[in-house]
């Protein structure tokens, strides 16, 4: 039987062996600056409706539109494993680092339907529900994690699989809603 074909968008997280408790303490505080930066260059509409209006209209998916796209989830993801406790390496804007966020380039005359755009956000909407009841749990567990890390110096491996399955899931929707690079509906499923 042959493998299962992997969704258009991946995300890993490098298991850290030991954590600082320091930074650890004050990842609030610390994250503020990094956030805003990431606020600014997220906090446009454009970048996600520029896209479908794009596919629309043109049937076509700039590959340097996508590549700004990639590399801002890609931030993002960064800035977001630095404030979940599942890393201490300051987010780069750069760098991979320890999260590795995969999302493939479209073919888009061939894999994506030129009208599915206009309709993504709201077929999402089930996922939407899912994901606010996960991440509300995701910040429990990032309390407890917070923890654990104060005392012992470690992220418990179940809690830091569940935040980075909650992320991936959350990229998935992302991917399909939002990014626009696939048409394949995200399963329901924090692997």
């Amino acid at each position: 039987m042959p493998a299962a074909t992997p969704y258009p968008a991946r995300l890993e997280v490098d298991y850290p062996e030991k954590l600082d408790r320091f930074t650890t303490f004050f990842r609030v505080i610390w994250i503020i600056p990094i956030a805003v930066i990431l606020g600014l260059l997220a906090g446009s509409e454009w970048f996600w409706i520029a896209p479908a209006l794009m596919i629309v209209f043109r049937l076509r998916y700039p590959r340097w539109w996508f590549d700004f796209i990639r590399e801002l989830a890609r931030f993002g993801a960064r800035v977001g494993a630095y404030l979940f406790l599942l890393t201490d390496r300051y987010p780069s804007t750069t760098d991979e680092q320890s999260v590795h966020v995969e999302i493939d380039y479209p073919d888009v005359e061939r894999d994506l339907n030129r009208w599915l755009p206009l309709v993504k956000w709201l077929l999402a909407l089930p996922h939407y529900l899912v994901l606010t009841v996960l991440w509300l749990v995701a910040a429990f567990v990032w309390v407890i994690a917070w923890f654990a890390i104060l005392f012992t110096g470690r992220y418990p491996r179940g809690l830091f699989d569940f935040v980075v399955g909650v992320g991936r899931w959350t990229l998935r929707v992302e991917a399909y809603a939002f990014l626009l690079v696939t048409d394949r509906y995200p399963p329901f499923s924090l692997r």
